[in-house]
């Protein structure tokens, strides 16, 4: 019994946050995007609402030919 109150309410916080998002997203697609980023360090509703925005690659603080 409690696992199907816990995937009612999982499937209930995922409609919210699907409603949320300004990116048209399908349920199904929701699911299986934030299972693929469940470990990564994001901000979920930057995410939600441009899931395909490239980062800036980190400054190089190395220039070549300095050693120190």
């Amino acid at each position: 019994m409690i696992q199907i109150w816990s995937a009612l309410i999982t499937i209930l916080i995922l409609k919210a946050l699907k409603t949320q998002a300004k990116h048209g997203w399908y349920l199904s697609n929701l699911v299986a995007f934030i299972r693929l980023n469940l470990f990564v360090k994001v901000d979920l509703y930057k995410w939600l609402d441009n899931p395909f925005a490239k980062e800036q690659p980190p400054p190089n603080k190395y220039i070549q030919g300095v050693l120190f």
